[in-house]
């Protein structure tokens, strides 16, 4: 997916990996689905998807518990302190042992992807956490910037599957929801790369995904109408009345300018209004890709992706 290559400045303070430092300036080069079976060899993106459904399979061996209140399961904190044990093992066997120094602290973000162990919740700063690890990821080269069509409609796909079953299972409370007034109670990115797939789309347009029918019809293979699902799934009544955004959003004519609309909105009202140390850490994979970006203006598109770029019409997942 390059077309050249540049080198970032050395930085003195910190012992980066060279090849880490390379950045390559990114071109359109999907252009059929079968165009994307190169990206379903990768080593790295089956290492996570596997360390996924280990996170999967966990919560088939710890399930819920019999108690009094209905949301908030406590058996998530049994499963999450399986994982707060074993984060470090298992993003060792996605990161080659030549960078094991950078496993604790990525683990952290992988941890921070999953939800509140206290609260027993789950919303988009957890999302955004995983957004993160994936980001480290790409900074210390595990990823690279030609995977970011699998790494969105494969291994982010992945964790949504994982966080429905986690949401569904322990009945997790939306951490920070608006309610009516708010997209979705759990997700927003997959809404942005979901929107931005459907791009030009033949016959579905924006008016479809409040369309039962069709939500039923295409939601395996697109990543928007697989949020509509959800939701239907797991709210009750009028969509008009519970999630009275996306009903509005229904209306935009195309799905360019919901796509527009979505990012516009992500910058205005998620964890990226903050300041970045209140949600991040300030360890060396994540501020050195900080540094990195800044001196290149050729970032890995992952966070900064759906924020300043449009994103690829992939068609269905991978």
């Amino acid at each position: 997916m390059a077309e050249g290559e540049r080198q970032s400045p050395p930085d003195s303070s910190e012992d980066i990996p060279p090849a880490t430092q390379n950045f390559i300036i990114p071109k359109k080069e999907i252009h059929t689905v079968p165009d994307m079976g190169k990206w379903k060899r990768s080593q790295a993106i089956e290492k996570l998807v596997a360390l996924l459904n280990t996170l999967d399979r966990w919560i088939d061996e710890i399930p819920p518990v019999d108690q009094p209140s209905r949301f908030g399961n406590k058996a998530y904190r049994t499963w999450y302190a399986k994982l707060d044990e074993e984060a470090e093992n298992l993003v060792a066997t996605v990161v080659p042992t030549c960078l094991a120094a950078a496993v604790p602290e990525v683990a952290v973000y992988l941890k921070e992807s999953v939800g509140n162990s206290t609260r027993i919740d789950y919303g988009t700063g957890h999302e955004a956490a995983f957004a993160a690890f994936l980001c480290c990821l790409c900074k210390i080269g595990v990823l690279r910037v030609d995977d970011q069509i699998a790494i969105v409609f494969k291994v982010f796909n992945r964790y949504l599957e994982v966080m429905r079953k986690l949401q569904k299972t322990y009945r997790m409370e939306p951490a920070g929801s608006q309610g009516v007034w708010g997209l979705d109670d759990f997700q927003f990115l997959p809404f942005i790369w979901g929107s931005s797939q459907l791009i030009d789309h033949p016959f579905l347009e924006p008016r479809h995904f409040v369309d039962e029918k069709a939500v039923n019809e295409n939601h395996k293979d697109y990543m928007f109408l697989e949020c509509i699902l959800f939701i239907t799934e797991m709210k009750t009544g009028p969509f008009a009345e519970h999630s009275n955004q996306l009903w509005n959003i229904s209306a935009v004519p195309s799905w360019s300018k919901v796509n527009q609309g979505l990012i516009r909105m992500y910058k205005a009202e998620t964890p990226w209004t903050m300041e970045p140390r209140s949600l991040f850490l300030t360890g060396n994979p994540w501020s050195s890709f900080q540094r990195a970006t800044e001196a290149s203006s050729l970032p890995l598109r992952v966070l900064t992706w759906p924020l300043d770029l449009p994103c690829p019409r992939a068609g269905p997942p991978l």
